[in-house]
């Protein structure tokens, strides 16, 4: 039994060690941008407001800037009402905490920003009644949010901490966040509770050290905030740094799960 141990312990290292040799060698991350003069465009991802009268819920992530890319994503969500002439986005910024003001930002904005010179990529994608129904409870998820005063990059709470809680609280986003989420394992008020997709379960000790098992996210092992782990449904692995491995999921909505 000790020596079945040992055996996954040290098979887990060595994945995380070749999770970061294959983030270093990838080039989708901005490492040295200055975030003053960063890439912070549309990618033109969500539709326009002036010609989609419908409601829209999107969850988008992007690397985080600079060095944090190799480890982690930024995720954040955006929303429009029917007929709104905007987005408006939702997410957890850490400098706030420096300027004495609330993590969590909620603005009328571009939802598919760069974020600082890193490409988005789109999670969730909900559409018409479905989506006009859960933005009211959207707001409330990001109105209750328990930690608006504290950040901390790692192991949160954190920007990855409050969308995954906006999942447990509407879970009919279906919210499937990728394992460079880090932050998302961090539980507020609790070592149980249900999975960020709303389904499954998940148990975390202060978000460094845990399991989830659930449908969308398949099984995880969380190690020191980092995870690991196989979605049997749709075939790939979970690593840390790289991401996933493996067939694409489909972003969440209509036709996509």
């Amino acid at each position: 039994m000790r020596r079945a141990a040992l055996r996954l312990a040290a098979a887990a290292v060595l994945a995380i060690l070749l999770s970061f040799v294959l983030a270093l060698a990838r080039h989708d991350v901005s490492l040295g941008t200055d975030w003053r003069t960063a890439d912070r465009t549309s990618r033109g991802i969500a539709p326009a407001p002036e010609t989609t009268p419908e409601a829209v819920v999107q969850v988008y992530a992007a690397r985080a800037v600079r060095w944090r890319g190799l480890f982690a994503v930024h995720t954040w969500l955006a929303v429009k009402p029917e007929n709104a002439e905007a987005y408006t986005v939702h997410h957890v910024v850490g400098w706030n905490v420096r300027r004495g003001r609330p993590v969590v930002v909620s603005l009328s904005d571009v939802p598919d920003r760069s974020w600082y010179g890193n490409a988005p990529e789109l999670l969730n994608d909900l559409r018409g009644p479905e989506a006009e129904g859960l933005i009211p409870r959207i707001q409330r998820a990001v109105e209750s949010y328990p930690y608006p005063h504290t950040y901390r990059a790692w192991p949160g709470p954190n920007s990855n901490t409050f969308v995954a809680w906006v999942g447990r609280e509407v879970p009919e986003l279906r919210l499937n966040l990728p394992p460079t989420a880090i932050g998302k394992d961090y539980l507020p008020r609790a070592w149980v509770h249900r999975a960020p997709s709303g389904r499954g379960v998940q148990v975390s000790l202060f978000g460094l050290l845990g399991a989830t098992v659930a449908p969308m996210e398949g099984l995880e092992l969380n190690l020191l905030g980092l995870n690991l782990g196989i979605d049997a449904l749709v075939p790939a692995l979970k690593l840390p740094a790289v991401g996933r491995l493996g067939f694409s999921r489909s972003p969440a909505g209509p036709g996509g799960g």
